[in-house]
């Protein structure tokens, strides 16, 4: 049976740590202690946030993290998986990720836009009428709540990612996932760009989905490359 408590840590070293990277560390810890062995299943996203005490959006940034590096591995039928790389090998990688340097906001919102723009010529060219139904039901969903005068970053992120998706270009999409939530955290907490016109942003997305429609590439481009300047102009100002 898996332990999954907090009991390798001391207040001082969980004060210093993110919730994803606690999750991270606990999953090291499983590993080591050859709780989990290469090829063993991992707990559900449900058991795991319970047992965390955190969000099941929390576990799946962890889980999605670890998938980037190769450490997890999804199987149809099967679920997530330890990925047979070998216990030092895998405990080895997971303290490197656990160093790497939080990315700044300014970093991660350069990433985005470089992956977006590209991202979304590529979608113009190879959008499914699916993807296109799934951008349009992402964007009404981004519209309703807006002109409610509720919090729409959420659905903001969601009409993104459907962009990128529509791309069909599965690192990218990966890229986009792992560096979304830490870009929805920031703007929470620090209200960015609720200066701005809910009707213009709406507007914006509308201008994006109908150029990926019309399969215009260099539109489609274009038109995102507007919807950023706000952003850009908050991270160099």
């Amino acid at each position: 049976m898996l332990d999954l408590k907090r009991e390798n840590l001391t207040d001082t070293q969980e004060a210093f740590m993110t919730d994803e990277e606690l999750i991270i560390n606990k999953v090291k810890d499983l590993i080591t202690s050859r709780q989990l062995e290469p090829g063993d299943r991992l707990p559900s996203e449900r058991k795991l946030s319970e047992k965390f005490n955190v969000s099941r959006s929390q576990v799946r940034s962890a889980i999605q993290k670890l998938e980037f590096y190769g450490l997890l591995k999804t199987l149809p039928k099967s679920g997530t998986v330890v990925s047979n790389l070998g216990v030092t090998a895998l405990n080895g990688m997971m303290r490197d990720i656990l160093k790497l340097q939080r990315p700044d906001f300014k970093s991660l919102v350069e990433t985005r836009i470089m992956l977006e723009k590209n991202a979304v010529w590529l979608a113009a060219q190879r959008r499914s009428d699916e993807d296109l139904r799934h951008m349009e039901e992402a964007l009404k969903a981004f519209e309703n709540k807006l002109l409610t005068g509720e919090s729409a970053v959420e659905e903001d992120m969601m009409f993104h990612l459907k962009l990128v998706e529509a791309s069909n270009n599965s690192v990218m999409h990966s890229l986009v996932l792992i560096i979304v939530p830490e870009i929805i955290t920031y703007f929470m907490s620090n209200k960015i760009c609720s200066h701005v016109e809910a009707r213009k942003l709406i507007r914006e997305h509308q201008e994006i989905f109908d150029a990926i429609q019309a399969q215009d590439a260099e539109g489609a481009e274009k038109a995102i490359d507007l919807h950023f300047a706000d952003l850009k102009n908050y991270c160099y100002s």
